[in-house]
């Protein structure tokens, strides 16, 4: 597969919803390899991926030449081109702060494993909670995050605790040098320039669900 990369620096002005397509590219390219499929067109992943195969095509050509006209992409190299993309070429270290329910299901999620997310330790302030085995791993007490964090030099923090407390965890985890939050708790966190901070919010997701609804009503 002939490829010409593009610029390095020009990597920053890629949209994050670009990059959620990136993923969902990659997942189908992953069920595809899966089939024994060795090649796959631009029209496939689009249809599968609910966009269209232009949006697929100048997905992939801010990051170089794919595939063959006429021919569509090989399955592997292109699958695993954009991991590469993603930087999922490596293990990452990833730390959990929150033994509660949301941080119990994500501990339980086998694909960050195989998608190379590796979470080395897991936090709580609940002093019932330190010392249970979750995973491979014992719950610490939160007064050892920044410590830990920097010993095993965690490179994203999973952040999973009441609203309340969310914004004080992140501060303190950006004291220890993370550079990579992902926030679970339904509030507007602050961080410095230069950390890269992901939200997830549940409720929301929701009521774009509820609107959808709606709006065919």
């Amino acid at each position: 597969m002939k490829k010409t990369r593009s610029p390095v620096e020009s990597r920053g002005k890629i949209s994050e919803s670009t990059v959620r397509r990136l993923s969902s590219y990659l997942r189908l390219l992953h069920e595809a390899e899966a089939r024994g499929q060795e090649t796959i067109s631009s029209e496939e992943l689009a249809e599968r991926g609910g966009t269209t195969s232009a949006q697929v095509r100048k997905d992939l050509s801010f990051f170089g030449s794919f595939g063959k006209r006429g021919l569509g992409y090989s399955v592997p190299e292109l699958l695993r081109e954009i991991e590469g993309i993603l930087g999922l070429h490596r293990r990452w270290r990833v730390a959990l702060v929150g033994a509660g329910k949301i941080g119990s299901a994500l501990i339980s999620y086998r694909n960050f494993q195989r998608r190379g997310f590796e979470i080395q330790a897991v936090f709580d302030s609940d002093r019932e909670k330190v010392g249970q085995v979750w995973g491979s791993q014992i719950i610490l007490p939160d007064e050892e995050l920044e410590r830990v964090l920097a010993e095993n030099q965690i490179e994203i923090v999973i952040v999973a605790v009441p609203g309340d407390a969310a914004q004080k965890v992140v501060d303190r985890v950006v004291r220890a040098g993370v550079r990579a939050i992902l926030n679970f708790a339904p509030v507007r966190l602050r961080v410095p320039d230069g950390v890269a901070l992901r939200n997830v919010d549940m409720v929301m997701e929701m009521e774009g669900l509820t609107f959808a609804l709606s709006s065919r009503e």
